[in-house]
């Protein structure tokens, strides 16, 4: 039996996959490899190391979510379960997004290889695939399929199907972010309002599981079998104690996304750009109606103001002196006894 689940037992405890530890060398290796080149072929303009370093910071967060103690008591803690789930469908997504794979590639390869990435990137399969909605629609159904359903009871029986819902987990989570967090060169374009109010959206999906886990009964899908060592909780204590991490981890995380989303809003030059260039449009076009409907001479003779030819509008001094002319009209107004 394993010792009693703590931060000790995270560092000391570990378990080998040999998947895993295959891919994240492979995946760390070709992106070193896409630094090289970008390095070699651009030396005034180097890869950032701090996109190196979010990317290897999401692959050590997936090697801990299976490698560490938290993956030796998975089986064993379904509150440690969630744990790893969080970790595997948001916070290593994350990371890796900020490491701007795709964009590396891009920077780093060669034709046939550039040809064909940008080939694979305008396909119909990858515009789908990173479609906000089925983004979204993929995330709630990982979700909840994989905690409200019979499927938690078949993972728990089954190794291999568990090790494909981490991976599931893994892709789904990238592709539910990429459009909203990510800078990839992909079809979607979406503005940071559409951004957050996806983030808004689908917390719910976390808070609801959370919920039916922490109000689960003995028959509840998911609920931890087998023997269990004394100092573990009790099996229906473990499911409520998985839903509390769903439910307060899930949605802490999903807070700090948001956090996130308004940050890369707030520093965006070119979000701050086209929105002064908006509400500059709407000022101009507003003012125009305005001036329009009320026809005064800048010299308050009441003959129509004259549009400047040749531009198609009225410029700024034009606008200035209507307008000044309408309020002078209307403080020349009698009042309305009625009113």
């Amino acid at each position: 039996m394993l010792a009693p689940f703590g931060w000790s037992a995270v560092v000391t405890q570990w378990q080998f996959a040999p998947i895993v530890s295959a891919s994240v060398v492979i995946a760390a290796g070709l992106y070193g490899w896409g630094v090289l080149r970008v390095a070699r072929r651009h030396p005034a303009r180097p890869w950032p190391g701090w996109r190196t370093a979010m990317f290897g910071a999401g692959l050590a967060v997936v090697v801990l979510a299976t490698q560490s103690g938290i993956g030796v008591y998975d089986d064993l803690l379904f509150w440690d379960h969630m744990v790893q789930h969080l970790m595997l469908i948001m916070v290593a997504p994350a990371l890796l997004i900020a490491g701007q794979p795709i964009t590396l590639l891009l920077h780093a390869s060669r034709n046939p290889l550039h040809t064909w990435a940008k080939r694979v990137l305008r396909s119909r399969v990858a515009m789908f695939l990173t479609w906000p909605v089925f983004g979204c629609a993929a995330y709630a159904a990982a979700i909840m399929a994989a905690h409200l359903t019979g499927i938690a009871n078949l993972v728990e029986r089954n190794q291999t199907l568990h090790n494909t819902e981490h991976a599931v987990f893994l892709i789904v989570g990238y592709l539910f972010l990429l459009p909203i967090i990510g800078r990839e060169p992909i079809r979607w374009k979406l503005s940071y309002p559409v951004r957050f109010v996806i983030l808004v959206l689908i917390m719910p999906v976390d808070t609801f599981t959370g919920l039916v886990l922490g109000y689960g009964s003995a028959s509840s899908p998911g609920v931890p079998s087998g023997p269990r060592p004394a100092w573990a909780p009790s099996p229906v204590q473990d499911l409520h104690l998985g839903g509390a991490v769903m439910w307060i981890g899930g949605d802490c995380l999903m807070f700090a996304l948001m956090m996130l989303v308004f940050l890369m809003w707030s520093t965006d030059e070119r979000a701050g750009s086209q929105a002064r260039s908006w509400f500059e449009r709407a000022r101009r076009e507003n003012l125009a109606t305005l001036i329009s409907s009320h026809p005064v001479a800048a010299g308050g003779g009441g003959a129509p103001a004259a549009l400047p030819e040749g531009r198609g509008g009225i410029d700024d001094d034009d606008h200035l002196a209507a307008y000044n002319a309408y309020l002078a009209r209307l403080n020349q107004t009698p009042p309305d006894p009625a009113r």
